[in-house]
């Protein structure tokens, strides 16, 4: 036996073992996710579940252009879309989808937010434009009631723009929640001027042209930090850092539609996937057997291997921030690649055949067969990847999974045929 197949032989089993680890559910005490813990990898191993199989909530959001001038639709439209994505990720979703989508005139941004159920909470989460204020008294002018009572507030340069960041606290008199604002460099010294020159008045804090607070300055505040207070309950509070966080809408957004899919249709649609996976899986088994024997049997070993390892990198994928998100269309994916990566060895085998018949010895015929068969192999699995990055650069939602998916099935079947198949045909002849 030559040294390169042994050491190969070896490298496969603990890519196996490995992939098997990782695969495995949590049973009793036994649980793969003990290993990374102690690694102090805070995520947990899963298969990440798109909106189709886990539920969630989908909302088609419409943008309001009418004050945008012509040339800065599309980057009002992406800026939002921004705004939002970085909502629904301070909001806790996992593997949200936000994707735009223009229409002659009309400008709308598609939400996919899986495991989340409380459409009210979505809708007052993304909606809101989030467009913090501050209002001081008019010189000239007394002031006894908020800004939207009447016009003797005037508005500052201050604004949720000079944010650094918010988080939730807690009075320490009442203990009731409140949202703490640390304005940046330029905010603090806004802050510091509006404070100064209203001592002993009242300065407001306006969201969405609605009254939040209209607190009396007792002292110029300098350190630039401020305490918004009101009637907050901490899903309350949380919502508006969150909102503070992330950012104001450029545009105003109308909900024009939202819908909330049950897990339960999830299920059954990914159990209906799984059998047919698995159907089509043993019918490609019975195939190759019979058709190629011995050198079938190798081939479905390795189509074992193939399948274990792809599923160990959708699960390690999920410790990831870019973590790959598994749909119907990413299961439809993964299957085909499953047939191509059986296409490789009916190619190899197939050439084997051809230099058996020509009177070469059987370790001649693996090594020519292999590597007479490896550019036609080459060539094909690079035309699907070039298609596969042209649906991944241009495509969207659920056309994205499927050319993800599908890629990392093709480079892994590339391995499959390549190396493990071959190694274990010389293992065997030899």
């Amino acid at each position: 036996m030559r040294r390169s197949p042994r050491y190969l032989f070896w490298l496969i089993i603990v890519l196996t073992v490995l992939a098997v680890f990782f695969n495995l559910p949590k049973i009793g005490k036994f649980d793969p996710n003990i290993v990374f813990e102690k690694l102090n990898i805070q995520k947990e191993l899963v298969f990440r579940k798109g909106l189709d199989l886990e539920g969630g909530t989908s909302l088609i959001l419409q943008a309001d252009m009418a004050k945008i001038s012509s040339t800065q639709k599309t980057s009002a439209l992406e800026s939002a879309k921004v705004v939002i994505d970085r909502r629904v990720n301070l909001f806790g979703v996992s593997e949200p989808i936000v994707q735009t989508s223009v229409v002659n005139n009309d400008y709308r941004i598609i939400v996919e937010l899986p495991g989340v159920t409380d459409t009210q909470q979505v809708r007052s989460l993304i909606g809101t434009t989030a467009q913090l204020t501050f209002w001081e008294q008019e010189a000239s002018r007394s002031a006894t009631a908020s800004p939207s009572a009447q016009p003797n507030f005037v508005q500052t340069n201050l604004s949720g723009a000079d944010i650094k960041q918010t988080s939730v606290s807690f009075d320490p008199n009442t203990g009731k929640p409140q949202v703490t604002l640390q304005f940046t460099s330029d905010g603090t010294k806004k802050f510091a001027d509006i404070t100064k020159r209203n001592i002993g008045k009242p300065v407001a804090i306006v969201l969405d042209n609605q009254l939040i607070e209209q607190p009396t300055v007792q002292q110029a505040i300098l350190t630039g930090d401020a305490v918004i207070t009101g009637s907050f309950t901490i899903d309350t509070a949380n919502a508006l850092s969150t909102q503070l966080n992330a950012g104001a809408l450029p545009v105003p957004l109308k909900i024009l539609s939202s819908s909330v899919i049950a897990p339960t249709l999830g299920a059954q649609s990914l159990e209906k996937s799984l059998f047919a996976g698995i159907v089509g899986f043993i019918i490609i088994v019975i195939f190759m057997v019979v058709l190629y024997g011995r050198l079938g049997v190798v081939a479905s070993i390795a189509l074992v291997l193939y399948t274990l390892f792809t599923l160990a990198i959708f699960k390690l994928s999920s410790l990831t921030p870019y973590g790959i998100t598994l749909t119907l269309s990413g299961i439809a994916g993964f299957i085909l690649s499953i047939g191509m990566a059986v296409d490789a060895n009916i190619l190899i085998f197939e050439r084997m055949k051809e230099e058996l018949r020509a009177d070469k010895s059987k370790d001649v015929a693996i090594e020519l067969g292999f590597s007479r068969a490896w550019t036609s192999i080459r060539d094909s699995n690079i035309s699907t990847l070039i298609t596969c990055l042209v649906l991944y650069s241009f495509g969207t939602g659920i056309v994205k999974g499927f050319a993800l998916v599908l890629a990392i099935g093709v480079l892994i079947s590339m391995f499959s045929a390549i190396v493990i198949t071959r190694t274990f045909l010389r293992l065997i002849y030899r």
